[in-house]
């Protein structure tokens, strides 16, 4: 594998070239949640099916996690984030021609699945250990300006057309391909000796047990999982809590709170960068519990501007979370099992939790829960998850002092 010298500089073309591919794919991922959503509900169907549409999305992530890792491992990463914003175009371009939403979205989550390894794991070979807090801040940058972009074009969009919508989002598609022609061709990061099924699991397996031994690995993933579980949740129950708590139905300001946390996540993402290292990252944890405690004051709140205000707060908390923990699992994932390995156990986790988080979402909405209860609830029991979760790791820290030759 090409060594990454301390001197390497930040900018390069091919770094250049993959924020542009992930600011493209991921505006074209959070416009076309909005304008699926739109196309459920005017095709009247149920309250409960949008999260179970995101089930689908979510499912591919899980299914895929074995093979994710490994392809981007095998394959120059470049050339495999092509090939999956080609996957993703093709399921945009099947919802806009009546292709049934669950299975066209899913196919969009089968090629974000395998998009997230390449994404993540070319970091490290463009970029040298000491710079990949900022390689990662810069990325998770161009995720959320992208996500606050999408978002709000999303909504709007929809309002205005959702062909219309459908029809941007697979033209944003086929730019994000474009843009990764012009990643280097890296050598793969390590060859897959056997293609067969059983080899690959046994691989996989053998990835997480890896990954969940070590300490670092362990706590970043929980961190992480949380984070991603709670912001997917989140959004759903933000569609559901608008209309009943600002008296707002249209399809823009859900967007447009999902975009403003967007902003509060790009800040806290570069004060992450600035501030916490890898060796610090568990000072990032008071932020998480304050995610939390802003969904609980989220709740009852009934105006606009307090709104947009805390959904600020929820997003710099979560920027200046989940960036450090990014980062230490994938220095400490590339030391143990290789980078795209480490991202697609990973997102193995994370996704794992979405869906339970989703489901359960699902199941409560079912239940004639209040929206306003669900809100508050859902807020404390993130808070406590986070704080249990600094208890852990300062009690792992704690033990690896007393024995240090574990």
């Amino acid at each position: 594998m090409t060594v990454i010298h301390s001197n390497t500089p930040l900018w390069t073309r091919g770094m250049a070239a993959v924020l542009v591919a992930q600011f493209l794919s991921a505006l074209a991922d959070n416009a076309l949640l909005f304008g699926a959503l739109a196309l459920l509900r005017s095709e009247h169907y149920p309250d409960w099916a949008p999260p179970v549409m995101q089930e689908f999305f979510v499912g591919a992530f899980i299914l895929l996690a074995p093979f994710a890792g490994p392809c981007a491992d095998a394959l120059p990463k470049g050339r495999v984030m092509l090939i999956t914003n080609g996957l993703k175009l093709v399921g945009a371009l099947g919802m806009c021609l009546g292709v049934n939403p669950f299975l066209a979205y899913g196919l969009v989550g089968i090629g974000a699945a395998a998009y997230s390894p390449a994404k993540y794991g070319i970091l490290g070979e463009l970029t040298s250990a000491e710079r990949l807090v900022e390689a990662n801040s810069l990325i998770e940058s161009s995720t959320i300006a992208a996500i606050l972009v999408g978002a709000i074009a999303g909504g709007l969009l929809a309002d205005w057309s959702i062909v219309g919508t459908l029809v941007i989002v697979t033209g944003c598609y086929g730019a994000a391909a474009v843009a990764n022609l012009f990643i280097p061709r890296l050598p793969a990061a390590h060859a897959l000796e056997k293609l067969s099924l059983p080899s690959v699991l046994r691989d996989f397996v053998r990835a997480v047990k890896a990954m969940i031994r070590h300490p670092d690995t362990r706590f970043s993933m929980l961190g992480t999982s949380l984070f991603w579980g709670t912001g997917t949740t989140l959004r759903f129950l933000l569609v559901a809590w608008v209309p009943i708590a600002l008296s707002n139905t249209s399809n823009s300001l859900p967007a447009e709170l999902n975009g403003v946390c967007a902003v509060g996540i790009v800040l806290g993402a570069a004060l992450a960068g600035k501030f916490i290292t890898l060796e610090k990252a568990g000072r990032a944890l008071p932020a998480g519990i304050l995610i939390g405690v802003a969904v609980c004051i989220l709740s009852g709140v009934t105006n606009l501007v307090a709104a947009l205000t805390i959904m600020v707060l929820v997003g710099a908390c979560g920027g200046f979370f989940v960036v450090p923990l990014n980062a230490l699992l994938q220095e400490r994932g590339h030391e143990t099992v290789g980078a795209g390995h480490a991202v697609a156990v990973q997102n193995f986790v994370e996704y794992t939790a979405m869906l339970v988080m989703l489901a359960l979402y699902s199941l409560t909405v079912r239940a004639g829960v209040p929206v306003t209860g669900l809100a508050s609830g859902f807020g404390v029991l993130l808070a406590l998850a986070m704080s249990a979760l600094g208890w852990y790791r300062w009690r792992s820290q704690q033990l690896l002092r007393k024995s240090p030759a574990m």
